[in-house]
């Protein structure tokens, strides 16, 4: 391991970023590296608009990927070889606003009845009952269920933000029957080769994949729809922006008011206290 990676890994520890932004921006920095043949301590600023011109022009990166080599970029500049700035001026493509293909109430029903493992329903049943992230319920432990208060502790969520979420009594009752027939100890959903350790992402990922197409939903989107469906079913039956912010784990509430511009019939609303 080079002295200039081993400083970025202790950069971002220090920082507290996620293990997955760990690698993503380790990844950045070695592309960044084997693209030149030489440390990117060595390189300038033309050096790196050069770089950025060929991941969108020759490599043909989407907006979205490019923005994450931006981030990783700066981050090695600014925050390990201590530059006082990051001036360099890096144009890449404008984001394409799309609106996701919202599945309806009974898509959803119609997913999860399709779901065989009951395992892989239950995290299913999470990702749409409250609106998690799929690695936020993969991280679920067992005493994060707080069932006097009909709550769920959501730890270390995007961001590294602890937040809680309501957890419907219906919900309850079927995290109930989950733990009575798989009795989990520490993780509410272990790995089945590894106990000791959460499920990995990819099992409820393929597991709603298989189970729309089981159930016949052709809408484009992986599981993340759910998450997009609750917010969207929840804003229909009169949640306050506001208060749906706070159960997403949203940093900036522009990030929720997206959800009123996906639904023409919501659009009027204000944003209340």
């Amino acid at each position: 391991m080079t002295a200039l990676r081993q400083k970025m890994i202790a950069a971002m520890r220090q920082r507290g970023f996620a293990q997955r932004t760990h690698n993503t921006y380790l990844m950045v920095v070695t592309d960044l590296a084997r693209y030149f043949h030489r440390s990117p301590d060595t390189l300038s600023t033309d050096d790196l608009q050069h770089f950025f011109n060929h991941l969108v022009q020759e490599r043909g990166l989407s907006a979205a990927s490019c923005r994450v080599y931006l981030h990783g970029v700066r981050f090695l500049y600014l925050h390990v070889l201590q530059w006082p700035s990051f001036d360099v001026p890096l144009t890449v493509p404008k984001k394409p606003q799309r609106i996701p293909e919202l599945l309806t109430r009974d898509e959803v029903r119609r997913i999860l009845a399709a779901c065989q493992n009951a395992k892989h329903r239950m995290m299913l049943e999470l990702c749409y009952g409250c609106g998690l992230r799929v690695t936020e319920v993969c991280h679920l432990r067992v005493s994060d269920i707080d069932s006097q208060r009909y709550q769920l502790r959501v730890t270390q969520g995007k961001g590294g933000k602890d937040r809680m979420v309501l957890l419907p009594v219906t919900l309850l009752d079927r995290l109930r029957d989950y733990w009575r027939a798989y009795r989990p100890v520490t993780w509410l959903f272990p790995s089945a080769l590894f106990p000791d350790q959460a499920l990995h992402a990819s099992a409820p990922q393929k597991a709603f994949t298989q189970a729309k197409r089981l159930a016949g939903v052709e809408r484009v989107g992986g599981i993340h729809s759910l998450r997009h469906a609750y917010a969207t079913h929840v804003l229909e039956q009169g949640l306050p922006v506001h208060q749906l912010q706070r159960l997403l784990g949203h940093r900036n509430l522009q990030s929720t008011m997206r959800y009123l511009h996906w639904l023409p019939n919501q659009q009027g609303r204000s944003v209340s206290y």
